[in-house]
Order: C-alpha cells, then sequence, then structure tokens
C-alpha cells in the first residue's frame, strides 16, 4: 500500500509520496509536479487538472475553481461572494451548502455540492498517484489552512472517503512545512536545552498564515498560529489586472469588465507578469485580438507594480505581529524565519517580512513542495506500511469549543455551558465531561467565539444525545462521563460515554515513606509474615457503557454510499469516453498511415486493383470519420478499423512474408558466413599447430647430432 501526501492548493495541488527511504513529488500525465486544482464538465465528460486548464478559457461557465475554499460553507456566506469575482461557474445553494451549477452530460444543466466537487478532484489526485507508484492507493493526509472550521474539516473527510480514500490526518499547511522541517534535522535541542523557535510564513494563492513553532529533538509543538484568510497571490493579480482594464479602457476603448473571457486572458497574463517581476525590473504583457479583434500590450515596472499593491504590503505584519502575542514571545525570541508558498517569492513581501524581524530569512524548504513533502512525512508516520524517526507533532485549537445542555430541575444551581476545549489547546486532545443525570439528556457543541469564525460560518458544531441514563435505586443521580475528543484532523467528537459507581475498595498502603536515606538493606535473615496494611477508600469504578447518537455536519452514511456511486459512475464514464477518443485518434491515425503505406511500402505488393479498393475504403472511412462518425460509440470506431485490416490483410500478409523471407535469407546468409569464418579459423588453426609440431622435430634432430661422440666424428 502507498503513502501519500496532498498540498490541496487553491491554485495548484502538489502530491508527494514517501518511497525509497525519502519523499518524493510525483509528476502529473504531461510531466508538471503541480496539477491545477479544477474541475470541468463537458457535454460527454469531466475535464480535471490539466485538462480543465487547457479548455478552461473556452469553457469558463463549465469550470470550478477554488475548490477548497467553497468546501463547507454556505452561499450567502459573505466569504463565497468574494470568491465569486475568482470563480467563472454559476454558483448556487445545493441544500444548504454551496454548489455548482454546470452543462453536463445529457442533462441541460446539474447542480454538485462542494464537497462532490471535491470528490472529483481528490479522485484525479488518486488515480494520478496510482498511476505513477503502479499501486493502489488509500492512506493520505491532506492539507488545509488552519483556520478552516469543524465543518469545514468534516467537508473534506468526506470528500476523501467520496474519491475512495483513507484520510489519515488533514493536516494544518504550516504545521505540515514544519514537519517537513523537523523530521530532516539532525541538530535539533535535546530536552534538557532550550527549544529552537521557527517563525514558518506561508503565503499561497489565497491565503496567508504564519506559525510559530518549537522543535525538540523527535517532536514539534506549534506555540501560536495567525492567519489572513484574503491575502495571497491572486491578489496581487486581480491588483494588474485591475489596472489594465483601467489602461486598456483609455487607451483602446475596451470595456473588459463584461467579457469573461479577456478577463480571464487579462488574468493569466498578469499572473505571468507578476512571476516574471520576482525576478525582473520590468515585464511586458501582449495579447493578441484580446476583444473586438484588437490586440493590447502595456509594460510595467517592479516599481509600479509594488506602488499598486501597496496596500496588500501593509497586511505583512498584522498575521506575524499577531501570532508573537499569542506565543508571548518577541522577535528576537525567534530564531529562523522560513518562507514557503509561491507567493513569498514577491520581493517586496520578503523585504516586509525581513524588515518586521529585523533579521535574515530562510530558505531551506522548497517553496512549492515543502507542505507535500510534510504531509507525506506525516502519512509516512501514521502508515504501518513504513518505519519512520519517532516525530511527534502537537498542534493547537485555532477557536476555542464550548458545550452546553439543558438544566436539570433537580440541580437548580447547575451550570449550563463550559468551553471545554479553549483556544491554543493541544490537538489531539481529550476531556472527560461528567453529568449527574436521572434520565437522557442531550449536549450541544458550538465555538464559543461565532465573530471568530471565517465569513458566516455558523458556530454550531454537533448534537449528542446519550441514551440508557437513569437512576437507580442505591443512587439519586447516575453518574455519567463523556469522552470528548478534538481528533488529529482536528474535528470534534464525542467519542463514547460511560456510567460510573462510587464503591468502598480497599487499598494497599505502602510504607516506603517509614524508611529513611541510609537505612541498611534488608536481608533475608530479617523476614515480616505481618500481611500487609490496607485502608478502604472511595472510588468511582465503571459499571456500564452509554449509548451515544450523535447529529454533526458530515454526510449521513447512506448519503455518503450514493455520491460514493455515483463519483463511480462519473470515473467510468470518463474512462469511456476517453477510450472512445482513443479509438477514434486510432482510426484516424490508421487511415493515414495505410494511405502513405500504400505508395511507398505496400507498393510492391498489391495490384492496382487491390490498391483502388483500399484507397476508396480509406476516403470512404475518412469522409465517415468526419461526419456522421464524428460521434458515436468505441464499438463502431473498433468496427470500422477491423474492417480496413480485412480488406488491407492480404496486402500487408505479402509485404510481412517478404520481410520474414528477407530476414530468413539475410539469417542464412550470416550464419553461412559465419561457418565459412569458422572454418577458416579452424583451417588457420589446424595449419598453425602443424607447422608448430615440425618446428619441434627439427630441434629434437639438431640436439640429436649435438650429442653425438667426438670420438665418431674424429673417426669419420
Amino acid at each position: 500500500m502507498s503513502v501519500v501526501g496532498v498540498d490541496f492548493g487553491t491554485l495548484n495541488t502538489v502530491i508527494a509520496v514517501a518511497r525509497n527511504r525519502g519523499v518524493d513529488v510525483i509528476t502529473n500525465e504531461v510531466s508538471n509536479r503541480a496539477t491545477p486544482s479544477l474541475v470541468g464538465f463537458g457535454p460527454k465528460a469531466r475535464y480535471i487538472g490539466e485538462q480543465a486548464k487547457t479548455q478552461e478559457i473556452s469553457n469558463l461557465k463549465n469550470t470550478v475553481s477554488c475548490l477548497k475554499r467553497l468546501a463547507g460553507r454556505a452561499l450567502n456566506d459573505p466569504d463565497v461572494q468574494i470568491e465569486k469575482q475568482y470563480v467563472t461557474a454559476s454558483l448556487v445553494d445545493c441544500g444548504g451548502q454551496v454548489g455548482a451549477e454546470v452543462k453536463y452530460g445529457e442533462n441541460d444543466k446539474e447542480k454538485f455540492t462542494a464537497t462532490q466537487l471535491v470528490a472529483m478532484f481528490l479522485s484525479k489526485v488518486k488515480a494520478t498517484a496510482a498511476a505513477e507508484l503502479k499501486l493502489p492507493v488509500a492512506d493520505v493526509v491532506l492539507s488545509v489552512p488552519p483556520w478552516f472550521t469543524d465543518i469545514q474539516r468534516r467537508s473534506i473527510v468526506d470528500a476523501a472517503e467520496i474519491a475512495g480514500l483513507k484520510p489519515l490526518r488533514i493536516m494544518n499547511d504550516t504545521t505540515a512545512a514544519a514537519l517537513g522541517y523537523g523530521i530532516t534535522k539532525l541538530d535539533l535541542p535535546t530536552e534538557d536545552q532550550k527549544p529552537r523557535r521557527v517563525c514558518f510564513v506561508d503565503i499561497g494563492h489565497s491565503n496567508y498564515s504564519c506559525s510559530i513553532v518549537e522543535f525538540k529533538k523527535g517532536e514539534l509543538t506549534v506555540k501560536s498560529t495567525a492567519f489572513d484568510r484574503h491575502f495571497g497571490g491572486r491578489d496581487f493579480n486581480l491588483a494588474l489586472v485591475n489596472h489594465f482594464v483601467k489602461e486598456f479602457k483609455g487607451k483602446y476603448h475596451l470595456d473588459i469588465k463584461p467579457n469573461s473571457k479577456a478577463w480571464a486572458r487579462i488574468e493569466a497574463g498578469a499572473e505571468k507578469m507578476k512571476k516574471i517581476l520576482s525576478a525582473n525590473q520590468q515585464a511586458p504583457l501582449n495579447i493578441e485580438s484580446l476583444m473586438d479583434d484588437v490586440d493590447v500590450n502595456s509594460m510595467v515596472t517592479r516599481q509600479e507594480f509594488e506602488a499598486l499593491v501597496e496596500p496588500l504590503l501593509n497586511k505583512v505584519a498584522g498575521p506575524l505581529e499577531q501570532a508573537l502575542a499569542d506565543a508571548k514571545l518577541t522577535k528576537d525570541d525567534i530564531d529562523y524565519i522560513e518562507l514557503v508558498g509561491g507567493s513569498t517569492r514577491v520581493p517586496a513581501i520578503k523585504e516586509r517580512v525581513q524588515a518586521f524581524f529585523g533579521k535574515g530569512l530562510s530558505f531551506t524548504l522548497n517553496q512549492d513542495e515543502a507542505i507535500a513533502r510534510g504531509c507525506a512525512f506525516a502519512c509516512a508516520i501514521l502508515s504501518p506500511v513504513f518505519k519512520v524517526r519517532d516525530f511527534s507533532v502537537s498542534d493547537i485549537v485555532h477557536y476555542p469549543i464550548e458545550f452546553s445542555w439543558e438544566k436539570d430541575v433537580d440541580i437548580p444551581d447547575e451550570d449550563t455551558s463550559l468551553t471545554v476545549f479553549g483556544r491554543g489547546n493541544i490537538l489531539p486532545s481529550t476531556k472527560i465531561l461528567t453529568f449527574y443525570r436521572k434520565q437522557p439528556f442531550d449536549l450541544e457543541a458550538r465555538y464559543s467565539n461565532p465573530e471568530d469564525l471565517p465569513g458566516k460560518v455558523a458556530p454550531f458544531i454537533g448534537r449528542f444525545s446519550v441514551k440508557g441514563v437513569k437512576a437507580d435505586s442505591k443512587s439519586e443521580f447516575m453518574i455519567c462521563k463523556l469522552k470528548a475528543r478534538v481528533n488529529i484532523h482536528g474535528i470534534l467528537n464525542v467519542e463514547s460515554g460511560y456510567y460510573v459507581e462510587d464503591q468502598e475498595v480497599e487499598e494497599e498502603i505502602k510504607e516506603d515513606g517509614d524508611k529513611k536515606d541510609g537505612d541498611a538493606m534488608e536481608t533475608d535473615d530479617k523476614k515480616d509474615d505481618s500481611k500487609p496494611k490496607t485502608r478502604k477508600v472511595k472510588k468511582q469504578v465503571r459499571k456500564g457503557d452509554l449509548p451515544i447518537v450523535a447529529g454533526t455536519t458530515s454526510l449521513e452514511n447512506s448519503v455518503k454510499e450514493s455520491l460514493i456511486e455515483k463519483e463511480a459512475a462519473m470515473i467510468m464514464q470518463d474512462k469511456l469516453v476517453a477510450d472512445t477518443e482513443e479509438k477514434k485518434n486510432e482510426l484516424e491515425t490508421y487511415i493515414y498511415d495505410m494511405r502513405n503505406k500504400l505508395d511507398d511500402q505496400y507498393a510492391d505488393f498489391s495490384s492496382e486493383e487491390e490498391k483502388d479498393k483500399l484507397r476508396a475504403k480509406l476516403t470512404e472511412s475518412e469522409d465517415w470519420l468526419y461526419e456522421e462518425g464524428e460521434d458515436t460509440t468505441k464499438a463502431v470506431y473498433i468496427a470500422k478499423i477491423d474492417e480496413i485490416r480485412a480488406m488491407a490483410g492480404p496486402i500487408t500478409q505479402r509485404y510481412f512474408d517478404k520481410v520474414e523471407a528477407d530476414r530468413e535469407a539475410l539469417q542464412a546468409k550470416l550464419d553461412a558466413e559465419a561457418a565459412a569464418k569458422r572454418a577458416t579459423e579452424e583451417e588457420a588453426r589446424k595449419a598453425a599447430e602443424a607447422e608448430k609440431g615440425q618446428g619441434n622435430k627439427d630441434e629434437e634432430m639438431t640436439d640429436a647430432d649435438a650429442a653425438k661422440p667426438e670420438g665418431d666424428e674424429a673417426q669419420s
């Protein structure tokens, strides 16, 4: 099973996986390391990620962006009204949740909730990761902004489950970056040393977060987090767009605001210009035929750009001041300032952050990929598949949570509400709530300070009904214990309930206190046969469980199951459309390829009559393809290919027979040459051996002559 971390961004999404004893960022189908966070709809299929980006300008009304920022929100939320200037599709109400109305399939209009739209995109993320890893993908850690509320986090969890993923953790962006930073550092302070304090500044496409984190060996603790929900790269883009709209109205007499396509093209140009200005002192904008066949051009210097965004730059210090105040620290207490997020490349932003702290900035993390890498590390830690260095992560609760309940008539002075998880409370965290009751009762969880919540998010978190409560004959009340937990996702639940009874139990009295330092050690000779001393104490003993019925903003199981089935059906439809398009392209390619080969490779293997018949068939198929065959089924395209192949079969067979015969003849020739070469080498070897043998014989004869006695020679 794979281990995947996903930085789910407003503009782009980055996918990282744990493998090869490390973490890799994977590429998508067009080899990009970031995938556009877009979902588009067409007459037959959906376009997700890169496909949606490719046809965005021509399909604006049916392309939905800002998916993450719509999750868990209502249409009348002021934040959603802000999103309307960035989302080109029509936003509508879908049963209390914001959604999009688009043209899709056979239906003229269809509505999808924000949760469904996020699920569609996460299905693409899952497919991209599975294609790269060639393994099933399930376990995942997803990043979200730290200001996300309970309902928004539940929406992301529901979307992941609809997409067939198992979210091990919904992690705050800056916490993920901090984990990616800390887990790779081998020089962190030990337990008895002063912690290392790092301020993580994350400015992305749409929001700005700042966290102060303390590091010690094997652990990180988030001390504070502050944020600006409406500060990011898109706000800088918008400042440029508004500048060009005003300039082109005076220069070219073009009213661009009502023209959504022209607006989108200027926005794309502004995004590119902003990136160029991060490295250069000036940048051009040139757009051909922007509208009414008018070409436009302009030039902006970095100084002019910074003047345009001055109101935005003045907001940089706010979250930094808030984070320091919440952590009760000063600027001098911060050891390092780490910048992540694409918008931190803007020189003016870097200058403002550096001026605020009065010290140098650090860029040891990859600004675009740090959060995804941190998520992958978190997933590896939580997954049983990988063995990772132990590293604990303690995050914090950003909005205080209170429980309220109805006053019991038998307890007139009882408080009816209690803040259980305060702001800055450690996350994950568990609290035990105690109630004295005679009958079943309800609890309601809500955020204590609704004015702190983003937009008009409802403070309601959940309602929990405690069943099975009744007082017995022995006691006046049942003592009920409820386990409330803000889990690893930052989501609140009352996980379990049970009741206890006060009972007297015997407890052994330890006598260690009677010994003094320096007492002699007892030996085997010293025996104490007396029994241990005990005393009776009152303790609460667990007697049984209490059923709890929870009503939260999560999707009901039946609804979720139907959405899972619907998503699976749409995935199958997308696959069928893709396969059909592939077969259509295959038919077109086969027609052109066969036509060329008839006059080239197959020219000598077919008669003129065969060529004429096949050419006629190719022309007929081509005409059909561009007329009634423009939109048909996969099976029809396959049948057309098979028809042409059947007609061309005898010709291609002759060609391949000739090729095979030539190959065999060539192979026979090569074999004969190799055999002749071996025979020649063998003859040469034998000749060499024979020559060597004759030489040895002559040498032996010479030696024999030299060995004759001198007398014989004299006699001779």
